[in-house]
């Protein structure tokens, strides 16, 4: 009976967490869509479109700081330690927005922006990058409700200050500037979310040798997180690009229309895989048996949903006139589905100290761009196709790379 209602404890905790992580994910993805309905309304049309690259060039600079988590997450949650997680972040940091100022002018060239713009985009980027640590350190300890506050805390830091440029008035630079000041400011605040408290973080299972342990987080660690979180990102737009690439104006728009039920049915379980990544870490296997059959099962409803309201679907997404396309309503959510699977086994690979964890991925964007551009009819379903393909292809691998071998901590422990 004890361990019954600790177990009911413990679901309740999670679900609690899961519902925090999955309010703040909101939160983040309401405020990054505020700042394009409201520059529509007070930039003029060059103005918001260099806003709107810009923000563009943020998201792919950002990249390294979710490489930077995760790495930092899965380090944490194997030893517990911090081992130079501080000065590395710093590097991770300092080196990305450097990048990014070295190519300032070169963006502004190529790209038609003011070189304010582009070096700006480097300090902010400075400021994202970083967080990654703190974020990183509350996710392999574990606490989740605090992940989620520093997770709606970054957001506002991120957007906060755009939102307010945009408001009184100001323009691209301007409202850039703000949002470096408050993405810079937000920092010493998620510093001392992180802070360790009374609770430790979790040991390493008890089947890992201590001497396997590893006590030190080097940039290799946080190297191979940012090409799986590069390759992440480069999988999942690549079928857009290729449609935009290959077909008619209209049709693409009917594609980019489709994709908005991929990312949907890719993103909405991506809070499992937060959850589960501190547990992948520390050779769980049984948890992550029950976090994949938790985002098939996201997966298989939402597939179910898009074909029952396909029309309901492509309404909402883009209205009346993409109708033509609700029967394609359930290959654009499966091709999501499938991805979502593959980005759990890709952060499981990852946390496991898998070699080359994106090297599937990569190999998979070449042959859907190679399928795409040789074989497939130039048609929204003909693109589709080779995506779904794809998606299916990379799941099957990435599946049998991730259970071909023992978890590295020995037997599977504990309960998911």
């Amino acid at each position: 009976m004890t361990r019954t209602t600790g177990r009911d404890a413990g679901a309740v905790r999670l679900g609690a967490a899961g519902a925090a992580v999955t309010v703040a994910t909101m939160l983040t993805n309401a405020l990054a869509y505020v700042v394009p309905v409201l520059g529509a309304r007070r930039l003029a049309a060059a103005e918001l479109g260099a806003l709107a690259t810009v923000l563009a060039l943020a998201a792919i600079a950002a990249v390294p700081g979710f490489g930077l988590q995760i790495a930092v997450a899965a380090h944490r949650a194997r030893s517990g330690g911090t081992g130079g997680n501080r000065r590395l972040a710093l590097r991770t940091a300092t080196l990305t927005a450097g990048v990014t100022a070295l190519a300032a002018p070169v963006l502004s060239a190529a790209l038609r922006l003011p070189l304010a713009l582009t070096l700006l985009l480097a300090a902010t980027t400075f400021a994202t990058v970083l967080a990654g640590r703190s974020l990183g350190e509350l996710q392999g300890d574990q606490r989740f409700l605090r992940l989620a506050t520093a997770m709606t805390v970054l957001a506002a830091g991120r957007y906060g200050g755009l939102v307010l440029g945009l408001a009184l008035g100001r323009g691209p630079v301007d409202c850039l500037l703000l949002a470096t000041l408050t993405g810079l400011a937000v920092l010493p605040l998620l510093t001392r979310l992180a802070r360790p408290g009374r609770t430790a973080a979790p040991a390493p299972p008890g089947g890992t040798p201590a001497a396997a342990v590893d006590r030190r987080l080097t940039g290799r660690h946080v190297m191979t997180a940012c090409g799986a979180s590069l390759a992440m990102l480069t999988i999942s737009y690549a079928d857009l690009i290729l449609a935009r690439q290959l077909l008619p104006g209209d049709a693409s728009g009917g594609y980019a229309v489709g994709s908005v039920l991929t990312k949907g049915a890719l993103w909405a379980p991506q809070v499992v895989t937060v959850l589960v990544l501190p547990r992948l870490a520390q050779g769980d296997r049984r948890a992550r048996v029950a976090a994949l059959g938790l985002i098939l099962a996201c997966g298989t409803i939402l597939v179910g949903a898009s074909a029952l309201a396909g029309e309901l679907a492509f309404r909402l997404a883009g209205g009346a006139d993409y109708l033509h396309l609700a029967g394609a309503a359930p290959l654009f959510a499966a091709v999501g589905a499938l991805y979502a699977v593959v980005f759990m086994l890709v952060n499981d690979q990852v946390a496991t100290g898998a070699r080359w964890p994106a090297a599937p991925l990569w190999l998979a964007t070449a042959g859907l761009a190679g399928a795409a551009l040789l074989a497939a009819p130039r048609t929204v379903e003909g693109v589709l196709v080779c995506a779904l393909g794809t998606a299916v292809l990379t799941a099957t691998v990435m599946a049998w790379l991730t259970f071909r071998s023992p978890a590295p901590g020995g037997p599977p422990t504990g309960d998911p």
